[in-house]
């Protein structure tokens, strides 16, 4: 992972993406984001983005000059948060909203104790590097890549928001609901509960994919946002 990929964090919400900037000046924050978003625009297109700028004083020129890279992308800016009243103010001039609603009561998922530990998941925030073996009861997530060279296992489904390259197995312990899911899908091995992939696979690479079984047999399908 690039070191300018550390400046970027991306969480789903209920209105499309976060996108919290971290501490930098503002030109490497722009060009920091836009390139990410130029290596993944099949992941961003047509999504609503929320923008955490934290305490960056943005004007309107500068502001404005975000939104349009962003509309030439096919990203719809549509809130702005930030500490900073300047910043809230230049966003409120935009037309931006600069808070985010709270779910409303209908929205609030009661889970059960058991799904919690059905749910849970390893977060790996970084690259798995080649000669390391990661083990997870559950679901794991991984910002970053992983190489020629590693492997993951875990008993519930796999993101890697990087490249893969190594050994994969989803569902380890039988689930055949299991997916794997990378912006860059070109793993060495891979297996999804009792199934493995015959390689290579046909995959596009310039697009985000996601591995399922279907038929008895594992399959390679674009990853899109608001995919289950």
């Amino acid at each position: 992972m690039r070191e300018s990929d550390s400046l970027i964090q991306i969480k789903g919400i209920r209105d499309g993406l976060l996108v919290t900037l971290g501490d930098a000046a503002w030109d490497e924050l722009l060009i920091a984001l836009i390139g990410h978003i130029d290596e993944r625009r099949d992941f961003f297109q047509g999504a609503k983005l929320v923008l955490d700028v934290s305490n960056q004083i943005l004007h309107v020129t500068e502001m404005a000059n975000l939104r349009d890279l962003l509309s030439e992308r096919g990203i719809s800016l549509w809130a702005v948060i930030s500490s900073s009243p300047a910043t809230e103010k230049t966003a409120q001039l935009l037309g931006l909203a600069t808070r985010i609603s709270k779910p409303r009561p209908e929205d609030i998922q009661h889970v059960t104790k058991q799904a919690l530990l059905d749910d849970a998941a390893l977060w790996l925030n970084r690259t798995i590097r080649s000669g390391t073996r990661t083990e997870f009861h559950g679901h794991i997530a991984v910002l970053g890549d992983v190489n020629h060279g590693a492997e993951i296992v875990a008993d519930g489904s796999i993101i890697i928001w990087g490249r893969l390259r190594g050994v994969i197995h989803s569902g380890a312990q039988g689930d055949q609901k299991a997916s794997v899911c990378a912006l860059d899908f070109a793993p060495t091995q891979l297996r999804i509960a009792g199934e493995i992939a015959g390689l290579p696979l046909k995959v596009d690479q310039k697009q985000p994919s996601k591995a399922i079984i279907r038929d008895g047999h594992i399959i390679v399908i674009p990853w899109k946002s608001g995919q289950q």
